[in-house]
């Protein structure tokens, strides 16, 4: 069975865009440079055609991918979501409490998740570990170097 993934409806359009990107204009790209080497003579010493061949058998694998992940995609309405508790899409802070450190994410799908812009994935330590928690929870989060404990200040949308 696929995995259902959830997305907004910006991050769903981004991976439309990607998939017809690859689709429309990469595709015919690969195309082109296996016909440039087919035009070389001998295919069986011929380099530049293999190059090009396993070029296109990457790019319809990622094609393939990228079209099983847009059909198991549902898009959520954030206005209908529960705000007591840390769910996807929630906007969430979070104090170290070692260190006093305060940070604010948006918990979203792996494909949406942009650490400069403050989006952590849901399937990360830290996402994974503030779903379902509420306002004064502490969890903990196992990270590389050991374990760090987080209070949760505040969730919005």
């Amino acid at each position: 069975m696929a995995q259902i993934n959830y997305y907004t409806e910006d991050g769903l359009k981004k991976l439309n865009e990607e998939l017809d990107q690859l689709k429309n204009v990469e595709r015919a790209s690969v195309s082109a440079q296996i016909a440039e080497a087919r035009d070389k003579g001998d295919l069986s010493e011929n380099a530049e055609y293999d190059a090009a061949k396993e070029a296109q058998g990457l790019l319809e694998l990622k094609i393939s991918k990228l079209e099983a992940i847009v059909a198991n995609a549902r898009v959520i309405d954030e206005s209908q979501l529960d705000t007591s508790k840390a769910l996807i899409f929630s906007k969430v802070k979070i104090k170290n409490i070692a260190n006093k450190m305060v940070m604010e994410y948006t918990l979203v799908s792996e494909k949406e998740a942009n650490l400069k812009e403050k989006r952590i994935s849901v399937d990360s330590p830290i996402g994974n570990s503030l779903l379902g928690k509420s306002v004064g929870d502490v969890v903990e989060v196992k990270v590389p170097t050991g374990k760090v404990n987080f209070e949760i200040l505040e969730i919005s949308r």
